[in-house]
């Protein structure tokens, strides 16, 4: 018979979250003891330390020597801030750009894809595809872009489509407590190949674009979201400042 799987660490602190958002475990008191969770989860330490720093980082919880992890809010606050040298620092779209939702699927990637999101080939994610669009809409949109995220979120097709205005990574920190904890981002030329992104993005085949590739990591280093953005040249562009350092 195969031993049951361990759950891990994002398994956990989403547990813990809703029993502190459920008032299960309320503002004031603390969580049980590492040594009584590694029991209650049947895991290892190392993975309930992990666990209970995602609800550190979203502010649910402080953690001190000899006293133990304290419940500080009954809900998750978005602490991700970029800094000046962060890749949102120089791309990011905010509320006054939309998402028009194209497709949400469950895909195995392989080959040129594969590469960009840095897993071997084969790997499954759910596919989100878009739009992006000036709120406005008075221009054509700016944007193509396929968010592959874990499986295990399959459920939240439809948070993203009912808030268009919301990053997905935003509504997976939010509702899964999967907190961010750094952001990989490689921008490079590109071409527009694909027909029906061509089509979309009302472009000839062969068009020059702005490819975006954004990894976004957990705690623990391992990539839970990939978005993969392509933009028409002359509708979007990358800047940033530079200043000598003292």
């Amino acid at each position: 018979m195969s031993q049951p799987t361990k759950p891990r660490y994002s398994d956990i602190a989403r547990h813990l979250t809703d029993a502190i958002t459920s008032g299960h475990f309320v503002v004031g008191t603390l969580l049980p003891t590492e040594l009584e969770l590694v029991d209650h989860y049947k895991t290892s330490r190392h993975t309930v330390r992990a666990a209970l720093a995602e609800l550190q980082q979203l502010g649910l919880v402080s953690r001190r020597k000899n006293v133990g992890t304290r419940v500080e809010a009954a809900r998750p606050r978005n602490t991700f801030r970029p800094s000046l040298a962060s890749v949102d620092d120089l791309v990011q779209f905010g509320a006054a750009h939309l998402r028009q939702v194209q497709s949400i699927e469950a895909v195995a990637v392989s080959g040129a894809i594969a590469a960009d999101l840095g897993c071997a080939d084969g790997t499954r994610w759910l596919r989100i595809s878009s739009l992006r669009l000036r709120g406005d809409a008075t221009a054509g949109p700016i944007g193509w872009t396929d968010v592959y995220i874990d499986p295990a979120y399959a459920e939240i097709g439809d948070l993203v489509r009912a808030s268009p205005d919301a990053l997905i990574s935003a509504l997976i920190e939010s509702h899964y407590g999967r907190q961010i904890a750094e952001i990989h981002q490689d921008v490079r030329a590109a071409t527009v190949c694909d027909p029906a992104m061509a089509k979309a993005l009302k472009l000839d085949e062969g068009a020059a674009a702005l490819k975006i590739v954004r990894r976004y990591l957990d705690i623990t280093g391992q990539a839970f979201e990939v978005s993969v953005s392509t933009h028409p040249a002359d509708r979007f562009s990358v800047s940033m400042r530079l200043q000598r350092s003292t």
